[in-house]
């Protein structure tokens, strides 16, 4: 095998499909990354049996072949090349694989490429295409709401359904709920699937494209595929019943606030400096006479408060929650203003953006001794 690429794709390819290499293996062949030469392309993929990842980049090839290469030592070495072009050129009797760029020329050892469990494209049940930027927002407002307990795999994953013309996205740890819902035509059958965060938390990060572009989903019972671009990535769903969540969005609150985002994510952030140092990282939010009054306490550092203007419809409210379930959906709104409704000191409370009935947020509050 031998064949030639730019540093700055390999680099950008290899950042991408390095997210899927095992870093503690059951079998040391999923710590690296396959390579597979041929008709002027280069297919790297990586999998840890759990999630897989291909990406394609243009390649002068003089000779096809495969190999695989160590990811952690194949990424160090590609970054630290001095040149823009890459050299690769596989010694079949020694099996070293001889990389050169510039001055530098570096032989990594290599593992059995017959051994590499290579990624099959999935064949699903339903297949549905969405703009990159629809998928990429559907996330934002979700996924950061996943668990992180794995003990309970349902919640470290987002409930993903189709059907009806819309797709809806919804994640949970049980002590906030985000919900988001995007209109879709050309649908045609249901799913209701849990995907875990991770790989959707992945797609996310590298969906960087200007312009919109259509990325291809595909569902089976256990998997998923995304295909857009030079990318493929492929993931095991999470098995288990996600909670009937209508049953957690409340129909109607007494009181609605509006409040400037920016504003109160900066107040927010502010007096939960006191707060963060406490188990729960407390915050008492006090809305009446046109202002909500923030406030936090730890006996051991001090305390902080602040207030914010505030346009209060319905009676005033008194309640604590904790204070990054409140700024984690802040950094996602991206409205002016923001509504916050609410009842009473112990019901949960909603954050919806304006103008924007398809998302809802879902925050349960903090019992205090106050």
């Amino acid at each position: 095998m031998k064949f030639t690429c730019q540093k700055t794709e390999l680099v950008q390819a290899l950042q991408i499909v390095s997210k899927a290499a095992a870093s503690k293996p059951q079998m040391p062949i999923l710590s690296g990354i396959y390579l597979k030469a041929e008709q002027n392309q280069l297919e790297l993929q990586a999998t840890d049996y759990e999630i897989g990842i291909i990406c394609h980049i243009e390649a002068e090839v003089e000779e096809a072949g495969t190999i695989v290469l160590s990811s952690r030592y194949f990424q160090e070495v590609t970054r630290s090349l001095p040149g823009e072009t890459v050299n690769f050129n596989y010694d079949t009797t020694a099996q070293i694989t001889r990389i050169t760029s510039a001055s530098a020329n570096f032989q990594l050892m290599n593992m059995p490429a017959n051994e590499f469990p290579t990624i099959k494209q999935l064949t699903g049940t339903l297949s549905f295409t969405i703009k990159d930027n629809v998928l990429k927002d559907l996330i934002k407002k979700t996924a950061f709401a996943c668990s992180t307990d794995e003990a309970r795999p349902v919640f470290t994953g987002c409930l993903l359904e189709v059907g009806e013309s819309a797709v809806t996205m919804v994640a949970t740890n049980t002590h906030r709920l985000a919900f988001k819902k995007e209109n879709l035509d050309n649908l045609s059958g249901s799913i209701k699937i849990i995907i875990p965060s991770k790989i959707l938390s992945e797609l996310q990060r590298i969906m960087v494209s200007e312009i919109p572009e259509e990325v291809q989903i595909i569902c089976t019972y256990n998997q998923i595929s995304f295909a857009f671009d030079n990318l493929y990535l492929t993931s095991r769903l999470i098995e288990g019943q996600f909670p009937d969540y209508h049953r957690v969005i409340p129909t109607d609150f007494k009181t609605r606030v509006t409040l400037d985002t920016a504003a109160f994510l900066a107040a927010v952030d502010r007096v939960s400096l006191i707060a963060r140092a406490g188990e729960y990282n407390v915050i008492r939010l006090e809305f009446g006479a046109g202002q909500v009054h923030i406030f936090s306490n730890n006996p051991e550092i001090g305390q902080a408060e602040e207030n914010v203007p505030a346009v209060i419809d319905g009676p005033d409210v008194n309640i604590a929650f904790n204070a990054k379930y409140v700024t984690d959906v802040l950094k996602t709104i991206t409205s002016e203003q923001f509504y916050f409704s609410l009842n009473q000191t112990l019901n949960p409370a909603a954050i919806r953006e304006m103008d924007n009935e398809l998302f809802i947020y879902i925050v349960t509050p903090v019992r205090t001794a106050h």
